[in-house]
């Protein structure tokens, strides 16, 4: 199983000589495309968000999650631009006026993505052919084809791990342990469509929460410990009003034995 490379956390190095860096003038970085569907942007924003949210990469490294971004490799190849994407160990530039920040230019992030993850649309994608043998080409040492419907007919699934210059399929569970992160399929309700979803897990499998889902545990937990707390108090009136009750029935036996000139103990 290859291993990720790991880009200096400050600033990327660059992988050619500083001379021969082309000009990023000179390439297209948004073409107006729309995405293909609904589904397909709400699935690429549950690949995003979670991860920007409520994920930490290991040794704290930072990381860039990108959906729909052109992936710029050689500077005479058109760029790739996988549905969602991540690279450990590569900080996102603040400056959005500045082009390197705006597309995944290789050269200048110093690597390329860790994981590349496609959603099958229809069947003219080439998921599991051309873009199979660019992701290669490119080295990124995991790519993804999440196929829902199952168009391609090879499995709603499937995760690969580069191997030299080829891929080599994975087994279940899916865990990249390149990033420290798993995939899996997933069901359930995302922004109210009820469906067979694509999520991000850990090694147990369980999922990375949404900001949503993360705000859903939160209330629970809060709401948890009140009722906890309510309890615990209505428990402590209780044994209070025993211990009351008990104080009077026994001042109450001391005061008649008192008056049939009996001294009761104290």
């Amino acid at each position: 199983m290859s291993t990720p490379t790991k880009a200096t956390p400050e600033s990327a190095p660059l992988t050619v000589p500083p001379e021969v860096v082309p000009d990023l003038e000179q390439f297209v970085i948004e073409d107006g495309k729309p995405v293909d569907g609904i589904l397909t942007e709400m699935e690429m924003r549950l690949l995003t968000e979670p991860l920007k949210n409520n994920w930490s990469a290991p040794d704290g490294q930072p990381f860039v999650v990108m959906a729909d971004v052109g992936v710029f490799y050689a500077t005479r190849e058109p760029p790739i631009a996988p549905d969602a994407l991540l690279a450990v160990g590569v900080r996102q530039g603040t400056d959005l006026t500045e082009r390197e920040n705006l597309s995944y230019f290789v050269w200048t992030r110093g690597k390329a993505p860790d994981v590349a993850v496609e959603i099958v649309s229809n069947r003219e994608g080439g998921e599991d052919s051309d873009k199979l043998r660019t992701y290669a080409r490119v080295g990124v040492p995991y790519y993804v084809i999440f196929d829902p419907d199952d168009l391609l007919r090879a499995g709603v699934l499937r995760v690969f791990t580069l191997q030299g210059r080829r891929y080599r399929a994975l087994p279940e569970p899916y865990f990249l342990e390149g990033v420290g992160l798993g995939v899996r399929l997933w069901e359930g309700v995302f922004e109210g469509i009820n469906r067979t979803w694509l999520r991000w897990c850990d090694r147990e499998g369980n999922v990375v929460p949404t900001g949503a889902e993360r705000a859903e545990i939160e209330r629970q937990r809060a709401d948890d410990a009140e009722k906890q707390a309510s309890e615990e108090k209505k428990r402590a009136d209780e044994e209070k009003k025993r211990a009351n009750r008990a104080e009077k029935e026994l001042a109450q036996l001391r005061e008649k034995l008192r008056k049939m000139g009996i001294e009761s103990p104290e």
